[in-house]
């Protein structure tokens, strides 16, 4: 099996804090500079995997990487440089306790909710007559919040987020714009790619001088679902599901082999082929939507790689 990274214990100059999230490691340097490193975990059902999948931190940090640059041009961002293929170095920020997710098609999340009757989703209306995966007539806006305990996130209206004080009413509004505008070009990206962008999440915060930037990744299989293009409207007249672009295939994986996060649950064994196969599938992810051949890094020995590239990116500022 490839080496793969699993966590990082790294002391750079000038390193003030890190923090750990699920996937991505983030190291805080003074004056406001982040080194954020996209290890190879993976995680389904808020639970991280005990094995680590070859090249899934590369592919998701260099994929996250090109969209930050194909949208710099509508919404400022975090993003400074990329010394190596798993790091992003940028500004740090002050993040808003808010994920703004944007919903093109009745799926996941809003599918569910669907089902259950409900036709209002966030404070906004969904139309009766709906089947899953249906085109809503305009993207709509669907805020989660971070949950006072526990890494869910809870679904959560506009009105609610302004009452709260959890944004202001002005910075609200800038959120929602930077939303439909990254929304509008990362659907106008997919269809280049014969791909159907059908939702997905943004993150953003205020740097130290008060500017509002999109921060942590953006477009990648982790945090947005696509369809293919091709044969869409077939499969939806037929009521048929979705050939879906997203790391969808490994929850249904873990589903049928009894797993869905739940307490007393057991993480399955993911065996040497199945991991392979795992990360076979995270490439062709990255050619499908980046439209480009993927290039291996070198995996013989990562941690000094990351070190080395970081140390000398560093030192030539």
């Amino acid at each position: 099996m490839p080496e793969t990274i699993m966590t990082t214990n790294f002391n750079f100059p000038n390193q003030i804090g890190v923090y750990k999230g699920k996937v991505r490691e983030v190291y805080h340097l003074k004056n406001d500079i982040l080194i954020m490193i996209a290890t190879d975990r993976l995680s389904a059902f808020d639970v991280v995997m005990p094995k680590g999948i070859p090249y899934k931190g590369q592919i998701l940090n260099q994929i996250a990487t090109k969209m930050m640059r194909a949208t710099s041009d509508i919404v400022p961002n975090w993003l400074v440089a990329t010394p190596d293929p798993n790091v992003a170095v940028g500004q740090a920020c002050q993040p808003f306790k808010v994920e703004m997710v944007i919903r093109g098609y009745l799926s996941g999340h809003a599918a569910r909710e669907y089902k259950a009757g409900k036709r209002i989703l966030c404070g906004v209306p969904m139309p009766d007559g709906m089947i899953e995966n249906d085109r809503f007539n305009e993207p709509i806006i669907t805020p989660a919040t971070k949950a006072e305990e526990g890494n869910h996130d809870e679904d959560i209206s506009k009105e609610d987020i302004i009452k709260r004080g959890i944004v202001s009413a002005e910075d609200y509004a800038i959120l929602e714009n930077y939303t439909k505008a990254l929304f509008k070009r990362g659907t106008e990206i997919a269809k280049k790619r014969g791909l159907l962008l059908v939702d997905t999440k943004y993150e953003f915060g205020k740097n130290k001088a008060g500017e509002i930037l999109l921060i942590d990744e953006i477009h990648t299989p982790d945090s947005s679902r696509y369809f293919y293009a091709d044969g869409y409207d077939e499969r939806q007249s037929r009521g048929e599901g979705q050939k879906q672009l997203s790391k969808e295939f490994v929850r249904q994986w873990l589903i049928s082999n009894g797993f869905q996060g739940l307490e007393g649950q057991t993480v399955p064994e993911m065996t040497d082929e199945y991991i392979n196969q795992v990360s076979e599938r995270y490439i062709e992810l990255y050619q499908n939507i980046t439209g480009e051949t993927f290039i291996k890094a070198d995996l013989s020995n990562i941690q000094q790689r990351i070190e080395d590239n970081v140390l000398n990116y560093l030192a030539n500022q």
